[in-house]
């Protein structure tokens, strides 16, 4: 028996009118790891980050149906991984995997460094780690992290 196909996403760029369901996508994937690192996990503070450079936002798309968030700000000297977010159904099978290879590797072609920031209690360092970032500092919720070209 042969695994199934690795499922591909279509991006396009976010729009107003993408806002509703990326709320809930934060809200659904984000409440436990912020609440377990002691931040705030408010309405307001969801909306706050989710409109954080949202001109950099790409809505990520299965079969024409939204089900994440890839933001990433690509700035001439250094790139921000701002977000990569997934609905619970298309997590575990290595897609944020595949789309972290591919923006470490763009980040790579643009020999640029490539930082972000990762709350303390999600489990998504480690695959950062994997990936070459290394811990610069941290606060008291989250580490930021960098990874040079």
């Amino acid at each position: 028996m042969s695994a199934a196909p690795p499922v591909v996403l279509a991006r396009r760029p976010a729009t107003q009118e993408d806002v509703p369901f990326l709320l809930a996508l934060r809200q659904r994937t984000m409440n436990g790891h912020v609440v377990a690192s002691g931040a705030e996990v408010s309405d307001a503070h969801h909306m706050a980050r989710l409109m954080h450079r949202f001109e950099c936002a790409e809505l990520l798309l299965h079969e024409g149906e939204p089900v994440g968030l890839l933001k990433v700000s690509r700035d001439p000297h250094e790139w921000v991984l701002i977000q990569i977010q997934l609905a619970p159904g298309y997590q575990g099978g290595g897609i944020g995997t595949r789309l972290l290879a591919e923006i470490v590797a763009e980040a790579g072609r643009a020999g640029v460094d490539l930082t972000l920031s990762v709350l303390k209690a999600n489990p998504a360092r480690a695959l950062y780690v994997r990936f070459g970032f290394l811990v610069e500092r941290e606060s008291e919720f989250s580490y930021e992290m960098r990874r040079k070209p």
